[in-house]
């Protein structure tokens, strides 16, 4: 039974750690198409989206799968 208290914990402590880094991300996409060039993630976005689908296939559904479990929390 405590090692399911200890799982619940890890995985709500997860999702708002996660969470947080999602909303830094949107709120430094926004500033930056406000703004261009102040925070340079929109060139990292990109280059992190060409790396998934510069490996064919497997890029893209491993693109696809990061996606779907991004989406999920």
């Amino acid at each position: 039974m405590v090692i399911n208290e200890v799982l619940d914990t890890v995985t709500s402590i997860a999702k708002g750690v996660i969470g947080l880094g999602l909303s830094l991300v949107t709120v430094a996409l926004v500033v930056d198409v406000l703004f261009p060039g102040t925070t340079n993630i929109v060139a990292s976005v990109s280059g992190l989206v060409e790396s998934f689908t510069s490996g064919g296939l497997t890029g893209l559904i491993v693109l696809v799968i990061f996606i779907a479990i991004a989406s999920r929390t």
